[in-house]
C-alpha cells in the first residue's frame, strides 16, 4: 500500500505501458474479477486518429449544460495525471486517486499470482477509471480510446454510441501501414446495434465503414450528411450547423468539424431517446468547451499537440488562417514512434525558422538525430528544451512561434505560459 500519491504514481507509471496483446483477454478477466465495473455506467466511446479529446470535450460540456453528471477518461495528460479521470469537469482528487491506485496495486498482485501475466499500465489506469465511475455513477462516461480500437483496453465497454473522428496515419507500428488497416482497427469499437458517428474524409474507406456497420446492424452517421456552412474563423469562431448558428472558443477549422461531430452525435442520440438535450445546452456547451494544448493561443505563441502528419497539416491550416503575413517559426520535438521525417518535411514547408529540441522522456527522439533529418536553411538545435524555448520566443509582434510535435512536449512548455 502506498502512503503518498507520488509513490503510487511512480509505481503505476513504472509498469510496462502497453504489453503484448493479441486479444482483450487480460481486460476481460480483470473486469470479471472486479465484478464488471465497466457495466455499471452508460458511456460513449470515442476513437479516431486526431480530434478525440476535443470531440469528447465538446460532448462533455454539452451534457453538463444539459444537467447531466459526466465522467471522462482521456489520455495523455497535459499538466497532471489526475486529468485522465474527471467527474463534472473536476479532476479526480489526489486522495481518491491514491485510494484507487492502492486498490488496483493489490489487485495487480493478485492477478499476477493467479494468471502469471502482467497487466499493462494503460490497462491498469483504465480499470481505475472503471472502478471510479462504478462508485460515482455519472449519468454518462465519455471514454477515449487510447490506441487503435479493436484491442484497446477500453474496448470492453458496451457504449450507447461510438464515435470515430477521422482516419489518418499514426501508430503504424501497431495499426498497420495502410489507411484500411488503421480503419479496420479503429472500427473494432463498433458494437452490435450501437450507432457510429464519424467524420473520416477518404472515400476509399466508404465500403469498409458501410460493410462493418451493416454486419453489426449499427446505424452509420457521417458528418458529410449534415449541413455545415458559413464558417467564420476568429475569436470566437462561428459556424452554422443544421440551420443553427454556433460559437466556439477553440481555434481552427478542424475544431469546427470536431464541434459539429459532437453536435451531430448529441442531437441524433437525443432523438433516439438517449441523453435528452436542448438547443440551449448544445449552444452553451460548444461555446464553453475548452481543451488545453489544441491550437491554444498565448499572444503570439501557439501550442498545438499535433503528433502526426494529419494533425500537423490541420495546425498549419489554422496558422495560415489566423496569422497571414506573419513570420512563422516552430519549436519542435517528437516521440520515436512517429512519422518524424514526414513531420519535419511538413514543418519545412511552412516555417521560416525551425528550432529543434528534446525532452527528458524515454520515448522522445534525440535532438541531434532530428537535426540530421532536417534540411531547413534556418534550423537551430538546443538539447535543453528550456533554452530552446527562450531562444525561439518571438522577438517582435510580426513573429509567431508554433510549439508542436508531441502532447508530452507541449505539456512542458505550457507550464511556462500559464
Amino acid at each position: 500500500m502506498f502512503k503518498t500519491l507520488d509513490d503510487a504514481q511512480r509505481w503505476i507509471e513504472s509498469v510496462h505501458r502497453f504489453g503484448d496483446k493479441y486479444d482483450l483477454k487480460r481486460m476481460e478477466i480483470a473486469c470479471e474479477m472486479l465484478d464488471h465495473p465497466e457495466k455499471a455506467f452508460k458511456s460513449i466511446h470515442i476513437g479516431g486518429t486526431n480530434g478525440k479529446g476535443s470531440t469528447l470535450t465538446y460532448l462533455k460540456h454539452i451534457y453538463l449544460n444539459a444537467g447531466y453528471s459526466v465522467g471522462t477518461y482521456t489520455s495523455p495528460y497535459i499538466l497532471r495525471f489526475n486529468e485522465r479521470i474527471t467527474l463534472n469537469n473536476e479532476e479526480i482528487s489526489d486522495k481518491e486517486l491514491l485510494k484507487y491506485i492502492n486498490i488496483i496495486y493489490e489487485f495487480d498482485k493478485t492477478y499476477l499470482s493467479i494468471h502469471h501475466d502482467q497487466i499493462s499500465f494503460f490497462e491498469l489506469v483504465t480499470l481505475i477509471s472503471f472502478l471510479y465511475f462504478k462508485d460515482t455513477l455519472p449519468d454518462i462516461a465519455l471514454i477515449e480510446v487510447g490506441l487503435g480500437g479493436t484491442l484497446d483496453a477500453t474496448n470492453v465497454i458496451i457504449p450507447e454510441a461510438a464515435i470515430i473522428t477521422n482516419i489518418g496515419f499514426d501508430h503504424m507500428h501497431v495499426l498497420g501501414n495502410t489507411l484500411e488497416s488503421i480503419a479496420k482497427n479503429k472500427l473494432g469499437i463498433v458494437k452490435n446495434t450501437i450507432p457510429l458517428f464519424t467524420n473520416y474524409s477518404q472515400s476509399e474507406l466508404d465500403t469498409l465503414f458501410h460493410s462493418t456497420t451493416q454486419k453489426q446492424n449499427s446505424p452509420l452517421y457521417h458528418l458529410k450528411n449534415a449541413p455545415l456552412k458559413d464558417i467564420t474563423l476568429g475569436h470566437p469562431t462561428k459556424f452554422t450547423f443544421m440551420d443553427e448558428r454556433y460559437s466556439l472558443s477553440m481555434a481552427g477549422h478542424h475544431q469546427v468539424e470536431n464541434a459539429a461531430l459532437a453536435l451531430y452525435a448529441a442531437t441524433e442520440l437525443s432523438q433516439l431517446g438517449v441523453f435528452s438535450i436542448t438547443e440551449k445546452a448544445l449552444k452553451e456547451g460548444i461555446k464553453t468547451a475548452f481543451w488545453p494544448g489544441r491550437f491554444e493561443i498565448f499572444n503570439n505563441i501557439v501550442i498545438d499537440g499535433a503528433h502526426n502528419i494529419e494533425g500537423l497539416t490541420r495546425c498549419f491550416e489554422a496558422v495560415k488562417a489566423y496569422y497571414p503575413n506573419k513570420t512563422i517559426n516552430a519549436l519542435f520535438t517528437v516521440m520515436k514512434d512517429k512519422d518524424t521525417q514526414g513531420m519535419l518535411n511538413l514543418l519545412e514547408e511552412h516555417v521560416d525558422a525551425l528550432y529543434i529540441t528534446e525532452i527528458p522522456y524515454p520515448r522522445c527522439e534525440k535532438a541531434a538525430f532530428l537535426e540530421t533529418l532536417s534540411n531547413h536553411r534556418n534550423k537551430y538545435r538546443f538539447n535543453d528544451f528550456h533554452e530552446a524555448f527562450e531562444k525561439a520566443k518571438p522577438k517582435n509582434d510580426n513573429e509567431v512561434l508554433i510549439v508542436t510535435g508531441s502532447l508530452y512536449f507541449i505539456s512542458e512548455i505550457r507550464k511556462k505560459l500559464t
